[in-house]
């Protein structure tokens, strides 16, 4: 089981948000170079990064502070990052930066098209994020629920080509109230390529729940407000799901 620090850029800060509120931000660093490093000595294995003002923007807003981490780790694990990224000129500029996966979001529900022509451009370097509340995929940083449901966007992307889906339960995120488990694993049920968990991870509990539900394809977790606040100790809980897994 995949833990994966997350770290969100907000004028060139880490911060956290609760349920995408631009507004709701809480600063947990200054230097996100160096919680980048935090988190690659605690033992992680690959990174998330969101350029929030990127995602409102529609283009990429923290390029400083995401060098910098490329530059910091980028040698050592898999990067992962999304927002604001709705062209292939962007995808080509991380990738050639040392960015291994870009994850696409908003734009793969409004242009499929664009998302169709990456997974072909860039085979092995894409991912989907798809944000839901009540089996519904909302966008736009959340602001706007679409009639689509999840599942059948997810099995289309999937024919399309991409890596892995990134499953956000948009109802719990920075709420530390737990993962969705059950909408999470009937997800990747349904699917051959990995689900990746996101979304209320509150603490230890969720991660050994997770790791039982890891042969039905999930893969991963996304590690936000919790690691930053202290309700689960990152090192500690890598470990664990280290020890479930042997």
């Amino acid at each position: 089981m995949l833990l994966i620090p997350a770290i969100d850029l907000k004028d060139g800060h880490c911060v956290r948000l609760k349920q995408g509120d631009m507004d709701q931000s809480t600063i947990f660093g200054e230097d996100p170079a160096a919680i980048a490093r935090r988190w690659a000595d605690a033992g992680a294995r690959r990174l998330h990064l969101v350029d929030l003002n990127g995602a409102f923007a529609g283009q990429p807003k923290n390029m400083g502070a995401i060098k910098a981490i490329l530059k910091e780790v980028g040698g050592e694990m898999p990067v992962q990052l999304g927002g604001g990224i709705r062209d292939l000129e962007t995808i080509e500029n991380f990738i050639d930066a040392g960015m291994r996966y870009v994850i696409i979001g908003t734009a793969a529900v409004k242009n499929p098209g664009f998302l169709k022509d990456a997974c072909t451009a860039f085979a092995g370097h894409i991912i989907v994020g798809l944000d839901a509340k009540d089996g519904k995929v909302a966008t736009d940083g959340w602001s706007k629920l679409t009639g689509h449901e999840v599942a059948d966007l997810a099995k289309k992307y999937q024919d399309w080509g991409v890596e892995s889906i990134i499953y956000t339960d948009i109802g719990r995120d920075g709420m530390l109230s737990g993962i969705n488990i059950e909408a999470t694993v009937k997800l990747a049920q349904s699917l051959t390529i990995p689900v990746i968990a996101s979304g209320g991870l509150a603490g230890m509990n969720d991660i050994e729940q997770l790791c039982a539900v890891e042969k039905d394809g999930v893969e991963g977790v996304i590690c936000g407000r919790a690691i930053y606040s202290g309700d689960l100790d990152f090192a500690a809980a890598q470990e664990r799901a280290d020890q479930l897994k042997a």
